[in-house]
């Protein structure tokens, strides 16, 4: 909006802006967008701001609650991504390896964090700048059989994990309220169907990264654990490692949940919806603005889910492995072994924190493979297209959703078969990591957006630690 100013009043320009109220700079973008702060059109074409919206802006913002409630609106898929990563069978395995192992695993959290920052700005990037999801980009660079292949197997192991989420979701709620299982698994699950199908993407992205809040209850379950916090930093750092089978296993396993493939699906995306939505020319400047908005993005959603991860393994850990509560099938379950020592308010937040994140996981889960099916068969697909426009895409997802409530009712036992799963999704993210960063580091598809050096370095570290523990895990099992 343009605004008419007094000739004594001082302009400043967007940099100086965000300097004076000292707020990021993709939020200072956000503010003039939103209609926030008014701004003044130079003869030429460039922007300023009034003295007055700035001192506005910097009164506005000393209300912490408001400065906060300004920064997560300007997140979007990077911090809905990140958060979708501790869904329920996440947080059943890393609570498993946490009454395992104790804090002899607790360091893989930091460790973990610059691999994921770099694997999901790579998969960010390619959705930003080719304007297509990850399936798209892959399939004019490899043979359509081997994404076709690695599309299966993603879609495999999402169904189970969204069969495991429902299950959780549904105990959960049966816990808390009595409420009949089959009944409430039922009642998620076409719930979560509708809201897809029935809310274009820029209404449902808003009610997902709401739902991120539900993660925080793992964290306050932490500490009222009341660990000894020398004991917890003193393994938060420096790696232990076991060279046994089952050490081995659990690090693929949390390798495959932290690192999984469907993030990688369903972030370049959602980079791509959001390109939609941002209705600018695109260009040199538009490209930087949107990777700069990204890496803000994805690296509050990575460091959200790191430290979500830590404070669930440190929970578990100081709870039930020092208890002697070692074996753990289920995050429902760990919410229940939780109880006697922890207190009835840590297992109602962590119950609670189930059912919370099976709601953000779920779609996420199911659009993901959507995407990837859509783009390798041609359909028109995304979010933001109404059901009539875009049938096929919504079709996945519902079948998707149903088969997966359909294994809660056939015998088969989804949790159990969790811990293979995540195992599963390590060895997938292995071919999927080696192409992305081939295919993010070519220029005649990626431009001057290539990997920054430490992209680079942490996404082919990815690689190198993936293939070690595959290989140290196939020889522990066959010597």
């Amino acid at each position: 909006m343009e605004n008419k100013i007094h000739p004594k009043d001082k302009l400043h320009t967007l940099s100086e802006f965000r300097r004076e109220v000292g707020i990021p700079l993709v939020l200072a973008k956000k503010l003039v967008i939103w209609g926030e702060v008014e701004v003044v059109k130079l003869v030429d074409g460039t922007i300023r701001i009034t003295e007055a919206d700035v001192l506005k802006m910097k009164a506005l913002v000393k209300n912490p609650r408001k400065k906060l409630s300004l920064y997560f609106k300007v997140l979007g898929p990077g911090v809905i991504t990140g958060a979708s990563d501790d869904d329920p069978s996440g947080i059943g395995t890393y609570s498993s390896v946490g009454a395992e192992f104790g804090f002899a695993i607790l360091w893989t959290a930091a460790w973990l964090l610059p691999l994921m920052l770099a694997v999901q700005e790579v998969c960010a990037r390619i959705g930003i700048v080719t304007n297509r999801g990850l399936a798209g980009v892959l399939e004019k660079h490899y043979r359509k059989k081997i994404v076709a292949g690695i599309v299966l197997l993603l879609v495999i192991a999402n169904v189970a994990n969204i069969g495991a989420d429902l299950g959780a979701m549904a105990a959960s709620l049966k816990m808390l309220t009595g409420a009949n299982f089959f009944f409430t698994v039922i009642f998620f699950a076409f719930l979560i169907i509708l809201l897809e199908i029935f809310f274009q993407y820029h209404v449902y992205v808003k009610f997902l990264k709401w739902l991120t809040i539900s993660v925080f209850a793992y964290i306050f379950a932490g500490f009222m654990a009341h660990p000894n916090w020398r004991e917890v930093f003193q393994n938060a750092f420096i790696p232990s490692i076991e060279f046994n089978e089952k050490y081995i296993f659990a690090l693929i396993a949390i390798f495959g949940t932290s690192i999984t493939p469907y993030l990688f699906f369903w972030q370049a995306s959602e980079e791509v919806e959001e390109n939609k939505l941002i209705k600018s020319k695109p260009g040199k400047y538009f490209l930087h603005h949107r990777i700069r908005h990204m890496r803000t993005d994805v690296g509050t959603g990575m460091v959200l889910a790191n430290v979500v991860f830590f404070f669930i393994v440190l929970t578990t850990a100081q709870v039930l492995f020092k208890n002697g509560i070692t074996d753990i099938g289920s995050a429902e379950q760990a919410a229940l072994a939780l109880r006697p020592f922890a207190g009835n308010l840590a297992y109602l937040l962590f119950a609670l924190g189930i059912i919370g994140t099976g709601l953000l996981a779920v779609p996420i889960l199911a659009g993901s493979g959507a995407y990837a099916i859509s783009e390798l068969m041609k359909w028109r697909e995304g979010l933001e297209l109404k059901f009539t426009r875009a049938k096929g895409f919504y079709a996945i997802i519902s079948l998707s959703i149903l088969v997966g409530l359909g294994l809660n009712f056939i015998g088969v036992n989804p949790i159990k078969a969790l811990y293979y799963s995540a195992y599963l999704n390590g060895i997938i993210a292995l071919p999927l990591l080696f192409a992305i960063m081939i295919v993010g580091n070519d220029k005649k598809i990626m431009g001057e957006e290539t990997h920054p050096g430490w992209v680079k370095i942490f996404g082919w570290a990815a690689v190198i630690f993936m293939v070690s523990a595959v290989a140290v895990s196939l020889i522990l099992l066959f010597r």
